[in-house]
């Protein structure tokens, strides 16, 4: 799971993280916010209305949600489901609200934090987007100063500075996560078992 302030640059790393490498597949969330210019229903998100969101919290569809400036932001049970069953990890860009929830649900998965080199360049990268009004961008200034207060529970924080480079750590991160004790319980108590076995012998 990837989180990180607005205008951080989680989205541009995970895209080019999945344009780099085979095994990733990119969890496209659901949400009620309008699409900004050039983004697409089912490849950016899933454009649903606040009603049909709703029905899905009801229905139990959501392996997660969370308000987020006025809006609904959600995962799609069913979408990630397949994206495992093909062996690929699948990437999650979520909120901090959402990812703690989804830590607690399954807690060998990986939470990283990404940031910005400054606050600075966080609002010159907000502003530069061009498509939000200067209120958009204090609130969502504001909302960065109230998520900092989390990034404690994140395994790893990636500073996006240089993409290529960027995008080459969060890819060692998630490779080295793979080899660690607890996600790796199986393995481990059939080596036990087999010794244990051999000891008997």
């Amino acid at each position: 799971m990837v989180s990180g302030f607005s205008g951080a640059g989680k989205g541009t790393l995970m895209k080019q993280l999945v344009r780099s490498y085979d095994n990733y597949a990119l969890s496209v969330s659901m949400t009620t916010r309008s699409p900004r210019p050039g983004e697409e229903d089912g490849r950016e998100y899933f454009f649903v209305s606040r009603e049909e969101f709703e029905r899905r919290i009801e229905e139990g569809g959501l392996i997660e949600y969370a308000s987020y400036c006025g809006n609904y932001y959600g995962t799609p049970k069913e979408y990630v489901r397949k994206q495992l069953e093909k062996g690929r990890d699948v990437i999650l860009e979520i909120e901090i609200q959402g990812a703690l929830k989804i830590k607690e649900q399954f807690p060998t998965a990986l939470l990283l934090f990404v940031m910005p080199p400054s606050v600075s360049e966080l609002k010159k990268r907000l502003e530069g987007r061009g498509t939000e009004s200067p209120e958009v961008i204090k609130r969502r200034l504001s909302r960065a100063g109230e998520e900092a207060d989390g990034i404690e529970n994140y395994d790893f924080i990636v500073i996006n500075d240089k993409l290529e480079e960027c995008v080459e750590q969060m890819h060692g991160l998630i490779a080295a996560a793979h080899k660690t004790p607890q996600r790796n319980s199986s393995f481990i108590r059939e080596i036990r078992q087999e010794l244990q076995a051999f000891a008997k012998q």
